[in-house]
Parts: structure tokens; sequence; C-alpha cells
């Protein structure tokens, strides 16, 4: 259908339905005239007419009963589905799916549901926690979640916490009993908790940079956990030394249960962000993004 044929054929249902060329007009915010010289196109491309004309009232034509029996059902489902995007719009529904590794799951999401429930009550959140990079596309999710540094370049991004910076950390105990490492190079006669990265079995070697110079260090000790609340509790109980984003630990930090060093060997990179892959994005995910903007 041509955007005429639907003006047209709009024009057509008012005038039948109002009964009246002065109250279509005003109910579709034309003139009289305009409206009139709608009509009379559509009778012309027709080739029938399809209202019959008084000084006094408007009547159909049996062409026009025809037509409006036809015509009337699908305006109005073409006028609910309308509707039915501008309310999705004021009031978002569906679901919104997300894939986020599990640091961020406690810390940035968790704080997130309750309030963001009550303002969108209508959104299913389906939130997927996975240590592996996930290809978003692929598995059909709207969103993702991941450091800024392994973002891809055609991804659009909004960031959602601040600068991250790693933290090797021990208790007081371990310290007194085992002493403090001046580099990372002694690491190796230290006890160290090893994180295990779910997504391939392997290690993760611990990355050190300082005044532009890179250092990885295969960390050995008597724990080896992929559970962020393990590896903190194995520090704080004295099991050995970890190495996690600062942010995790800082409650422990700011208590006394942990101490830092080789902090001038930490290195920062970007925060998390929220990305998604086009500009045109669903209802629930833009209201969820209009969530954390506010």
């Amino acid at each position: 259908m041509r955007g005429s044929d639907y003006t047209e054929l709009t024009a057509f249902v008012a005038v039948a339905t109002h009964k009246s060329f002065s109250r279509a007009a005003a109910h579709l915010r034309v003139s009289p005239p305009a409206l009139s010289q709608t009509i009379r196109r559509l009778e012309e491309r027709l080739g029938a007419r399809l209202l019959n004309r008084t000084t006094r009232s408007v009547s159909l034509s049996e062409a026009g009963e025809r037509l409006l029996a036809r015509a009337l059902p699908s305006m109005s489902e073409l006028e609910a589905a309308v509707a039915e995007v501008r309310e999705s719009r004021e009031r978002p529904s569906g679901s919104l799916r997300i894939n986020a590794p599990p640091v961020v799951a406690t810390r940035l999401l968790g704080p997130l549901l309750g309030p963001f429930h009550a303002a969108y009550p209508d959104i299913v959140l389906d939130i997927v926690i996975e240590e592996a990079l996930t290809d978003i596309v692929a598995g059909r999710f709207d969103a993702g979640i991941r450091l800024g540094e392994r973002l891809e370049k055609d991804m659009i991004a909004v960031r959602l916490d601040e600068e991250q910076e790693m933290a090797a950390v021990g208790s007081p105990e371990y310290f007194a009993r085992h002493g403090v490492p001046r580099t990372p190079r002694e690491l190796h006669k230290h006890r160290c908790i090893n994180w295990r990265w779910s997504a391939n079995g392997n290690l993760y070697r611990w990355e050190f940079e300082k005044n532009g110079k890179a250092l990885e260090v295969a960390a050995d000790g008597p724990l080896i956990v992929n559970d962020l609340s393990l590896l903190i509790q194995g520090a704080v109980d004295g099991v050995g030394l970890a190495y996690v984003l600062e942010q995790d630990v800082r409650p422990w930090l700011e208590a006394g249960r942990l101490k830092r060093v080789l902090k001038d060997w930490s290195p920062r990179f970007p925060g998390f962000h929220l990305y998604y892959p086009s500009r045109q994005v669903s209802a629930p995910l833009r209201a969820f993004l209009d969530f954390l903007r506010k």
C-alpha cells in the first residue's frame, strides 16, 4: 500500500463513521475542503462513487458500504498496532537479555535489580553470567558487560563504573609470617592464591606494569579457585596472597583485614561497560540505558 492509499482510506473511514465532513475533518485535523478533495481523488482512482452527499447529510453508496466493511477492521488493526508501539515506548515491556562476567554480577547488577523492576515492572531481565568473552550477536543477547579494554570497536558502549586497578593483597597475619614482596619477581617466594579461568581451565598469570614495562608472573600456592568470594576469603584467612580488582576488596582494605603490596606495579585500565551492537535498540534496552543514565 502506498502512503497516499493509506491517507485516502483513512479519510474515507473517518467520513463514513462520522457521517460528516466537518466532524471527520476536525478528527483528522485537516480542513473540510482538503478532506473533500482527498475523497474525490479516491473515488476517481476507484472509478466509483463511495459517498452520497447533500447539503445536510452524508451517506454511503453501495460501493462505499462494501469498502467500509473491508477497510474498517484493517484500519482498526493498524491503529491498534501503532498504539501498542507508542505504549511500549511509554511503558516498555518484553525481555532484555544481558551477558555479563561473574565479577560484576553482585557488585554492579545486583544493586540495580530492585530499582529497575520498580521502574519497569513489565520488563523481564534475562541475565546470563559467563566468564568467557561471549559473542553477544551470535548468542542473541541485547547487550553485554565487559571491561573497556576488551570491547570490540564496532560496539556502542556505556561506562558503568570507575577506572579499575589491580591489587595484590594479603592479611596482616600473612605478612607477619612470610614478609612483604618488594617486586613481582619476589612472588615466587610467597604462597599465592590462583584463579582458574572457567572458560578454558587455564590459570591466570598475574599481570604487572611499571614505567611502561609489563611483567607477567605464574604464581604458585596452596589454593586454586574460580569463585571471587573464595579467593577473597582465602586471602583474609591468611592462606596466601591474592591478585584482584582493588574495588572488589576495598571493604577489607578499609577495615584493615587486608593490606596492599606492589601498588606501584599495579596496572590501571578502563572499567566495565555495557555494550550493544546497534543504535536501533529495543524498547527494554532503551529503558535500561535511560535507567543507567539517571
